[in-house]
């Protein structure tokens, strides 16, 4: 923020708007204090405002995160991508796997935060995307690789197959890559943070019990299981991987 001065409180506006290349629009404004006149209206003491460019919601967040970055200790830059009916924000960073964490919660868990301070004061809900990397699009190819490899194990076995516990946008991913497949539908079962996504064949075989009650699939290999893609089975993560913001399903 920069002070300016001028004989009216007006004109010490003015001339910051134009020292700053502002609109009054595209300008935060505060009076420190105003003219102070002496005797035959001879100003004694000029005024003195306040101006600095108002910050947008996406600017606003890439500070925020700016500041996530040195508490964590963690060397990254945040760059706002563009900014409209959405906000982009993209991380680069020496230290990805802090800036991602496990199946992306810990960058799940920044774009939340980034969303927050993005819509302080907003009339109607932004939609904050926080990515690194190519993340977002690289987990949603998995997950839609996932998906069809999975439909073609429960057509053959003709058996259900669950995978694990998602977050609402990534069994969104699921049901939207099958939807349009005439072997199987899907559906999503249990409670938040355990709702997951169930893969049932239109044609099933007689069994005892589920093909993987007690394994599911979330689209990571298992040293001993590469060949299945089942995996043990892991508590669920409170954030999962957002790839945007929560849609319930």
């Amino acid at each position: 923020n920069m002070e300016f001065t001028g004989k009216t409180v007006e004109e010490a506006i003015a001339s910051g708007l134009e020292s700053l290349n502002l609109s009054r629009e595209e300008a935060e404004i505060k009076v420190i204090s105003e003219e102070v006149k002496g005797l035959f209206g001879k100003v004694k003491s000029p005024a003195v405002v306040e101006v600095s460019k108002i910050k947008t919601g996406g600017e606003k967040a890439v500070d925020f995160l700016e500041g996530i970055f040195e508490k964590m200790g963690v060397t990254a830059k945040s760059t706002l991508v563009s900014e409209g009916e959405n906000i982009v924000i993209n991380i680069v960073t020496t230290s990805s796997a802090s800036i991602i964490g496990y199946r992306g919660e810990v960058l799940d868990a920044l774009q939340s935060l980034a969303g927050a301070v993005a819509n302080i004061g907003n009339k109607n809900y932004i939609r904050v995307v926080v990515d690194c990397e190519n993340y977002r699009e690289k987990r949603e190819e998995t997950l839609k690789n996932l998906a069809k490899r999975l439909a073609e194990k429960a057509v053959k076995q003709g058996r259900d197959v669950a995978l694990e516990p998602m977050n609402p946008y990534e069994r969104r991913v699921i049901h939207s890559t099958l939807a349009e497949n005439e072997e199987v539908t899907t559906t999503s079962e249990g409670k938040e943070p355990n709702r997951h996504v169930v893969i049932v064949p239109n044609v099933k075989k007689e069994y005892k019990k589920p093909y993987n009650k007690d394994k599911k699939f979330n689209g990571r290999n298992n040293n001993k299981q590469r060949s299945s893609g089942e995996i043990k089975k892991k508590s669920p993560s409170m954030f999962g991987t957002f790839l945007g913001n929560s849609l319930k399903d």
